[in-house]
């Protein structure tokens, strides 16, 4: 059985950084993409950052230039390095991976404040 295990969450202040892992566990096969989402209070959840099997990216417009995501292939690991953060991305992110089957990781916390 697959399972998705996120860390690197936490609080940070404005500015700061944060790099969230995601590990997918299990026999897992034909990777197509590796992503992450993210779901704010009262809002809708909302991709942030994807990874295909070819290595090309694609960011939300919100994170360009200070978002980056990478990927593992040897780890079947995706990263999220997170720089310039600010208070609007505070919310919980969830790690999206796509083969066959659809699997999501169970959420880190986010939080930027001072």
């Amino acid at each position: 059985q697959v399972q998705l295990v996120e860390s690197g969450g936490g609080l940070v202040q404005p500015g700061g950084s944060l790099r969230l892992s995601c590990a997918a566990s299990g026999t897992i096969f034909n990777i197509q993409s590796m992503g992450w989402y993210r779901q704010a209070p009262g809002k809708q959840r909302e991709l942030v950052a994807r990874i295909v099997s070819g290595g090309n990216t694609m960011y939300a417009d919100s994170v360009k230039g200070r978002f980056t995501i990478s990927r593992d292939n040897a780890k079947n690991t995706v990263y999220l390095q997170m720089n310039s953060l600010k208070s609007e991305d505070t919310a919980v992110y969830y790690c999206h991976v796509v083969t066959y089957i659809v699997y999501w990781g169970q959420g880190t916390q986010v939080t930027v404040s001072s």
